[in-house]
């Protein structure tokens, strides 16, 4: 087996179709199919099974799977830092995270630490979940990931910065508009806009909820915390959101932000491979975005990193 055809499988696995990775590699279906093929010949276990919609890994793909997405994430990123002395220059900070993030959690970081380091290049990555940023982060040349915080996740380290109180977000019309808060029991009776229900905000906000008896209805749900805002002044709903650093003393227009405090507030910080692993740079710029957050809402302390004490 060859190095690019590990690397093949582990884009295959996260895509889940031969066809779009031949796209994304300028090549035809065969070629990657080719790829696959040799692996499975070499290790004599079936490695995808195919499917109307695609492909999804085996048993025994996703064991080689998770092996080759971690050592393939190392080895990028151990290159990229070797070029990176060998050229002098600056270097590279990459981060993978959602949609509205820098927006909300780093556009005044970003500012700080280009004025800090002008000769360093940030790039972001945009996924859709924290599960996208966990396997991005795994199979990529990336160093951070911006995520809300969840269960273990095998092969990365969590850490908080931040933790922000649920709202309900209505309009200035709705009924519950002028209260000084909402209680749980509340959010039964309502047309709500919540996080799709696969992400980890959502599992957390329902693991709280039943604990208190309460079952969300049926309504809408959105990734995109900008979006459920704009759903809720349309008047589609009532949309059950965190408390984000950018809506902080200032409703946007039309919309009442109603505190729901009974519900534990929703932790969200970095994830990386290694902490100790991280290159000064990357560290240099997670630490950034932590001193900017640390006046939102501090989280109880972990290791040693100022990202980890904020």
């Amino acid at each position: 087996m060859t190095f690019d055809d590990l690397r093949v499988f582990v884009a295959v696995c996260r895509a889940g179709s031969l066809s779009a990775v031949a796209r994304d590699l300028t090549c035809t279906q065969s070629a990657v199919s080719q790829h696959v093929k040799r692996l499975e010949k070499e290790l004599g276990v079936s490695l995808l099974e195919r499917h109307a919609r695609g492909v999804v890994p085996t048993a025994a793909g996703r064991v080689l799977r998770a092996a080759a997405a971690e050592g393939i994430g190392g080895i990028d990123l151990a290159v990229r830092r070797l070029r990176e002395q060998a050229r002098g220059d600056g270097g590279t900070v990459r981060i993978t995270t959602g949609a509205t993030t820098v927006r909300h959690f780093m556009a005044e970081a970003v500012v700080d630490f280009r004025g800090r380091y002008p000769r360093v290049s940030l790039e972001f990555q945009t996924v859709s979940s924290s599960s996208g940023c966990f396997d991005a982060l795994a199979a990529a040349d990336l160093d951070l990931a911006w995520i809300t915080l969840g269960e273990p996740v095998r092969g990365i380290e969590q850490r908080p910065v931040v933790a922000l109180p649920w709202v309900l977000a209505v309009r200035a019309d709705d009924p519950l508009a002028d209260r000084p808060r909402v209680d749980p029991a509340d959010l039964a009776g309502g047309q709500l806009i919540t996080p799709p229900v696969n992400s980890t905000s959502r599992a957390q906000l329902d693991a709280h909820l039943d604990e208190l008896g309460v079952v969300l209805p049926t309504g809408t749900s959105v990734a995109d915390w900008d979006t459920a805002l704009l759903l809720a002044e349309l008047g589609l709903g009532q949309a059950v959101v965190p408390a984000l650093p950018g809506w902080r003393g200032r409703a946007p227009a039309g919309l009442r932000m109603v505190p729901v405090p009974e519900l534990p507030p929703l932790s969200v910080g970095w994830a990386v491979r290694r902490w100790d692993a991280l290159s000064p740079l990357a560290r240099a710029f997670a630490d950034t975005v932590a001193e900017h957050c640390a006046p939102l809402g501090p989280v109880p302390a972990q290791g040693s990193s100022l990202a980890a004490r904020v």
